[in-house]
C-alpha cells in the first residue's frame, strides 16, 4: 500500500489516528523511528516522530536523511511538518501559529543532501515550502480561529542549546521572524526526493533576550496549550489535500533540470 501523505512532528501526535500500526523501514542512511500508519478521515497517513518516541533524540542528532528516505519508500508525496519555534519578530507571541514562506540555514554539522556523488545535483529552492500545501495550511489555520501568520522567515540553528541574545538580535536585524532547530535539512531533503513539504509552526516562546530566561518546561507548557489547535488544523488540512498532485508546484519535478 502506498501512503501519499505524512506528518513529521513530536511524539504525542500519534493519537490523531483512529487505528494505527507501526512499521520498520531500513534505509541506506540508517533506521529511523518506526513509522506509524493509519487513517485521518478517509486518508491513509504516515507519521514519524523526528525526535523518536519519547523525545529521546536531540535536534542536531536527528537522522533526517533516514526519516525522509523512509517516507519516500512508503510512497509519500506530501509532508506536513510540525515545528516549535521561538519568536524573533516582536509581533509574534507564544501560542501563535506560523506558516513560514522562506527559510535560512544556520546549522553547522548536519548532512544536508542525498547527492554527495555524481550526478551533481542543484535543486531550485526559490520556494522552499510547497505553495499548494501552504495555501491549505493557511486557510485551515484561519478557519480554526487561532491567531496565525502566513508570511514569515524561519531561521534554523544547530542546537541543542537555545540561542544567545546577541544571535537573536543579529537574526532580528537580518529580518528573520522565528527561530527553530528542526526545519533544516528536512525541507531540503524532501525537495531532493520531489516531495511536497510545508511547515506548520507554533510559537512556544519569545526568543533569547526578549524575555528574562528560557527553559524547556516553558516550551512544553505552551506546546500542550496549543496542541489542540495544531491537531485540528492538521486534520482539516489532510482532508482538504487533493488526492493527486496538480504539478503546479515546484516540488514534483524538482530534479528535472537539477542535474549536470
Amino acid at each position: 500500500m502506498k501512503i501519499k501523505i505524512a506528518i513529521i512532528g513530536g511524539s504525542g501526535f500519534e493519537k490523531l489516528f483512529a487505528e494505527a500500526q507501526r512499521i520498520r523501514i531500513g534505509t541506506p542512511y540508517g533506521i529511523p523511528p518506526p513509522i506509524l500508519t493509519g487513517k485521518i478521515g478517509d486518508r491513509d497517513v504516515a507519521f514519524i516522530p523526528r525526535h523518536g518516541y519519547g523525545h529521546s533524540i536531540p535536534p542536531h542528532k536527528v537522522n533526517y536523511r533516514a526519516n525522509i528516505y523512509a517516507l519516500h519508500e512508503v510512497g509519500v508525496e506530501r509532508i506536513i511538518a510540525i515545528n516549535a519555534v521561538g519568536a524573533i519578530n516582536a509581533k509574534f507571541k507564544p501560542g501563535d501559529i506560523v506558516i513560514p514562506h522562506d527559510i535560512v540555514d544556520f546549522t553547522k554539522s548536519r548532512p544536508l543532501t542525498f547527492y554527495d556523488n555524481a550526478p551533481v545535483t542543484h535543486i531550485d529552492f526559490s520556494k522552499p515550502y510547497c505553495p499548494e500545501l501552504r495555501e491549505i495550511l493557511i486557510r485551515k489555520a484561519s478557519e480554526a480561529g487561532v491567531r496565525s501568520w502566513d508570511h514569515a522567515v524561519i531561521v534554523c540553528t544547530e542546537g541543542p542549546r537555545f540561542e544567545t541574545p546577541a544571535e537573536i538580535e543579529m537574526f532580528r536585524r537580518l529580518g528573520f521572524d522565528v527561530v527553530g532547530m528542526t526545519s533544516i535539512p528536512e525541507a531540503i531533503l524532501a525537495r531532493e526526493l520531489e516531495m511536497c513539504y510545508a511547515s506548520l509552526c507554533f510559537v512556544s516562546n519569545m526568543a533569547a533576550g526578549m524575555q528574562e530566561r528560557l527553559t524547556p518546561l516553558e516550551v512544553m507548557e505552551i506546546s500542550r496549550r496549543i496542541n489542540l489547535y495544531v491537531e485540528q488544523i492538521i486534520i482539516e488540512a489532510i482532508k482538504a489535500i487533493p488526492l493527486e498532485r496538480s504539478g503546479n508546484c515546484p516540488c514534483a519535478q524538482a530534479l528535472r533540470e537539477a542535474r549536470l
